[in-house]
């Protein structure tokens, strides 16, 4: 290998590299102007990318000069990079001012000192997505094996760049609801830490709005899931005609929405807006000519004037909102300071998960993970319940919010823990060895607790489970926030035996780069990809995903299958495992040992979900 080749290799390692630790296009293509002019010195580079109507989208260039030639040819509509778009073909100009075709970019570029251009085009599929411009200062042609570098390096330029969008456009999905369009509670999240900064300067309240669509279920039942996704999304665009430019409102599960209304004068004026909102249901929901009249429960709660803005404030408008279901009939109800005897602060909601972990109220689901080879179940999730006796069903995100800010995660993940071992022992100590394991999900601040990895020693001991059948689910927003302290854990768990998993892959920072650093088995990827892979950029992003978690020993799991085509298209792309609902609900622990666990999986499973 000569030197040209040495460099040229290292150049597409770097391009490697980029696609792991580099997500934006933008900054992925500034990276690789920079590596292209380390293969060819003696040339800048510019690279354009383009929508359908050939206008720049996104631009880089080596040099000002070089970026002074794109924004020129944007300009004139002309040059070589113009040419190659409609003629299809890569474009060589070895002396711009004595080529007849440029009669208009060649003396305008020529004067700033501009002699050759070489043109490639960023291809994908049959159509193309930009171009790549090599500018020389003196004329001349490229030889052959400068031209064969120059195609192989456009390759992986395109590739860098088909992944880079997709990433992009998939990451729009992870934060927002794929049936309605509405921001998901992930973005909710996001942007309380948002509103909170804002609202300590300015000094104005804040008011959350936690929505429930009463009798959604009866919809489904007897008019079938598809009137009422439809009335779903026709709810959420009543919603977002409601907005102020400042409001945000997300649907965050079922039939399950909440409002974020920022620089509120006062509660009055938050009483107001839930007035608005409990107007949207007045008129009745018209659904493939069924006229539907609907209702909605609506729980508010107000952070006053110097009040912090945090996830407790949505769960004291949920639990407003079961309130306003057993006292006030639907009617909306303002949840503020001056409301003492409904006010349930983040320290009562703590102190009723203590007594729920004490008269043993809460419960576990199971839901089945598949081997794709055979279809067979290979193991369960182990999911987390509480069935609220005055408030109903209280989301397991704000359960275990509610519960990580507190020492009160270590008792709760503590329970589930053994909950699930238990479980998975009585299955095994059955008729019949269950050939199958058990995955819990594991908080950040349960893992880097003092007493974590004894804990888990112990609670197999007493389980008298193999540790192999143990899988420990991480986000991967814990995995870079606190790695360190991280490592040593999981270094420990996994000397134990113990499999260490990265849960909704997708939906954070997902640098893979990390996954080189941490002793992780398994790799599931978030169903905000699953949804859009049978006919959006995610396949490409599973794909790639795939692809690298099996060179680094990974397995990888699907979640949130739910039909045939995305089934199948997992399998197409090397996914080893799926779970969703196509396989199956979470369901009891009598209703998992209930299945034939050595034969492929149905698909009627029975309706015992404990959702």
């Amino acid at each position: 290998m000569n030197d040209d080749e040495k460099r040229f290799a290292v150049v597409l390692r770097e391009f490697t590299r980029t696609l792991t630790i580099e997500f934006s296009i933008q900054g992925i293509l500034d990276h690789l102007v920079g590596q292209i002019v380390e293969v060819f010195p003696e040339f800048g580079a510019g690279v354009t990318l383009i929508s359908n109507d050939l206008r720049a989208n996104y631009v880089a260039a080596s040099s000002d000069a070089a970026l002074g030639y794109e924004q020129l040819q944007s300009k004139l509509k002309k040059g070589p990079r113009f040419l190659a778009y409609r003629s299809g073909e890569s474009v060589g100009v070895p002396d711009l001012l004595g080529d007849y075709r440029f009669p208009v970019f060649g003396p305008a570029a020529g004067a700033g000192g501009l002699a050759a251009v070489f043109t490639f085009l960023l291809r994908h599929g049959d159509g193309c997505i930009g171009a790549l411009n090599l500018y020389g200062d003196t004329a001349g042609l490229l030889s052959v094996d400068e031209m064969v570098t120059a195609e192989a390096m456009v390759n992986a330029v395109a590739a860098c760049l088909i992944n880079a969008e997709a990433r992009e456009q998939a990451d729009a999905g992870y934060l927002h609801d794929p049936l309605t369009g509405l921001p998901n509670l992930a973005f909710l999240m996001d942007r309380i830490h948002e509103v909170n900064e804002r609202a300590m300067r300015s000094r104005l309240s804040t008011a959350a709005y936690f929505v429930d669509v009463d009798r959604f279920k009866l919809v489904n039942d007897h008019h079938g899931q598809h009137v009422g996704d439809e009335l779903l999304i026709a709810v959420a665009r009543r919603f977002s005609n409601l907005l102020r430019g400042e409001d945000t409102v997300a649907r965050i599960s079922g039939d399950e929405f909440v409002f974020l209304c920022e620089d509120l004068a006062d509660e009055d004026e938050a009483a107001t807006i839930g007035r608005r909102i409990e107007e949207a249901f007045e008129r009745p929901f018209v659904i493939g000519g069924l006229r539907l009249s609907m209702s909605a429960s609506i729980g508010t709660a107000v952070a006053g004037v110097g009040e912090a803005v945090s996830n407790d404030l949505i769960v004291r408008a949920n639990m407003a909102m079961y309130r306003i279901k057993r006292h006030w009939g639907g009617r909306p109800h303002v949840v503020g300071k001056v409301d003492s005897a409904l006010n349930s602060g983040p320290q009562n909601f703590e102190q009723e998960i203590r007594q729920a972990l004490k008269r043993n109220s809460l419960s576990m689901a199971y839901q089945p993970i598949v081997r794709m080879s055979d279809n067979v179940m290979s193991g369960v999730e182990a999911l987390l319940r509480w069935d609220h006796p005055t408030r109903g069903k209280i989301p397991p995100m704000l359960l275990v919010g509610v519960a990580e800010r507190s020492p009160l995660i270590n008792q709760l993940g503590g329970w589930v823990l053994e909950r699930s071992c238990a479980a998975l022992a009585a299955w095994q100590n059955g008729d019949r060895a269950a050939p199958i394991g058990i995955a819990v999900n594991v908080s950040a601040r349960q893992l880097v607790s003092g007493d974590f990895f004894r804990t888990v020693g112990h609670t197999l001991e007493v389980a008298d489970l193999d540790p192999t059948r143990l899988v420990l689910e991480l986000t991967e927003n814990l995995l870079i926030e606190d790695s360190h302290r991280a490592l040593k854990v999981l270094r420990d768990l996994r000397r134990l035996g113990v499999w260490i998993s990265v849960d909704d892959f997708g939906t954070g920072y997902s640098s893979l780069s990390y996954l080189t650093r941490l002793p992780i088995d398994i790799l599931k990827i978030d169903q905000s990809l699953i949804s859009g892979i049978t006919g959006g950029p995610e396949a490409v992003v599973v794909s790639a995903v795939t692809n690298l978690a099996h060179e680094l020993g990974m397995v990888v799991v699907a979640e949130g299958v739910e039909n045939t085509a995305q089934r199948d298209e997992v399998v197409r792309v090397g996914c080893d495992y799926a779970q969703g609902y196509y396989f199956g609900e979470p369901m009891s622990e009598t209703a998992i040992k209930a299945i034939d666990w050595a034969s492929p999986l149905p698909h009627d499973l029975p309706n015992a979900a404990a959702t």
